[in-house]
Order: structure tokens, then sequence, then C-alpha cells
């Protein structure tokens, strides 16, 4: 797909790396719509930045990702306000630790909603909007501990896994008109809180021995919108830590 006059949807856009995709798709001359659900400001100074620094359409809609009704709502804003739909990038997520044996339905309930639920009926509510503008992009931001979990972040992790598998099972689905690919990334934005040597370890985990960025993500989902050969698949973007 060619990013060029293409209207985009990101959630979680406002901040961190969903604000650095939205930058990298609009400076390839897509139409945004910028999704938040706290980050008002954030968002209204990013679709400013957009449309001052490239000169394309930038929108914000906010929307609760726990809210079902909200997030089908969001795609026919979006549909409405940039005159169709193209592709979506599912990049919101939420990320906390939870010890187990803690860990309440509260805890769990957040991150499924969040990580898995809300991409799914996403997808759902933005698909028929893609077909009708011939065809689409789905990209969903995984995590690389979909496939290797941290022991403390039980319910984030069992999210990403099943967004891995919701990312095969889309592809499948709506092909051949909607490719569908996720991108799995490694350590690139630290927790707060994070002390140096924690950092450190961190880094030296990794095969290239360094952490990653946002714009690292950016380029790779850049990649899967550019490269019509390939769907289904999920790409990791952790510096070979998976292989480490």
């Amino acid at each position: 797909m060619t990013l060029e006059g293409k209207a985009v949807l990101v959630t979680g856009a406002a901040r961190r790396v969903g604000r650095a995709i939205a930058l990298a798709l609009a400076e390839r001359g897509a139409r945004l719509a910028i999704h938040y659900n706290r980050s008002r400001k954030e968002a209204a100074e990013l679709a400013r930045d957009i449309h001052r620094s490239f000169g394309v359409d930038a929108m914000t809609v906010k929307a609760e990702l726990s809210d079902i009704r909200a997030v089908e709502r969001m795609a026919k804003t979006v549909a409405s306000g940039l005159g169709g739909l193209h592709a979506l990038v599912n990049s919101a997520s939420v990320y906390e630790s939870n010890v187990f044996g803690k860990t309440t339905p509260d805890d769990w309930n957040r991150h499924l909603d969040a990580n898995l639920r809300a991409p799914f009926f996403l997808c759902q509510a933005a698909a028929p909007h893609m077909r009708r503008s011939g065809g689409g992009v789905i990209v969903n931001i995984a995590d690389w501990a979909g496939l290797r979990p941290y022991a403390g972040y039980i319910p984030y992790c069992v999210s990403k896994a099943g967004l891995l598998c919701l990312n095969t099972a889309l592809a499948k689905a709506l092909a051949p008109e909607i490719r569908v690919n996720a991108v799995m990334p490694g350590p690139v934005l630290l927790p707060p809180g994070t002390t140096k040597r924690q950092a450190q370890a961190v880094r030296e985990a990794t095969l290239v021995k360094r952490l990653g960025s946002p714009e690292d993500v950016a380029r790779a989902v850049v990649y899967f919108f550019e490269n019509d050969f390939v769907t289904g698949a999920a790409l990791p973007v952790d510096g070979g830590r998976l292989i480490a």
C-alpha cells in the first residue's frame, strides 16, 4: 500500500510508540486519526505538529477501549471524518506488573480488554470501511513477551500472546482484501523506575547490546504497509532478545 493520501487510524497515538508510528506514517503522506483516551492535550499537539510539518490532515478521536460500543463508534467517526478508512494500527496497550497470588479479576480484565478484546472489535468494525475503500492494512503492536512471558506480568503477556493468535486468525479471515501483520517490540521503552543497573542488564540481554527506540518500531510498521506480499507475519523488533 502506498501511504500517500490514505486514511489511517492509530490507537494510543498521542504518546510513546504510537506517536512515533503516527509521525512516520504522516511523513509518507498518510492522513491520520489520532486515538487517545486521557492524553487529550498530547493528541491535539500531535495533530497540529503533523499538519504543520507534513501538510496532511490529522484528526483526534477519543475512546475508552474497554467500552466496545465506543470502539465501534470510533471506526465510524474516523471513516466519516477522513472520508474513508484504509488502515489501522492497534498500538494502544496496558502494561502493568501483577504479582501472581495477588492478581485481581480487574487486573486481568484491564489487560485483556485493552490489549486483545478492543483490537478484535475495532478490526471487526473497521474492516467494512476498508473493503469499501478497496482493501486495507492492519498492523498489531504485540510484544516479544507474548512468546517469552515474564512471571511478574502474566495478564499482560497472555494478552499479547492472544494478540499474536488474533493476528494470524484475522490474516486468514480478512484475506485477500485486507492484510494483517504484527510487530513484536522488545526493549524499546523501559518501565518508569528502572534503575541504571537494570537498564544495563536489559541492554546486555540483547544480541546488539543496546536498547531500541520507538522509531525502530515505526519503521517496521511502515514495512508492513509498503510490502503487499506480506500477511499473517509477526516481526520481532527486539535487538535479538527473543533468540538470545
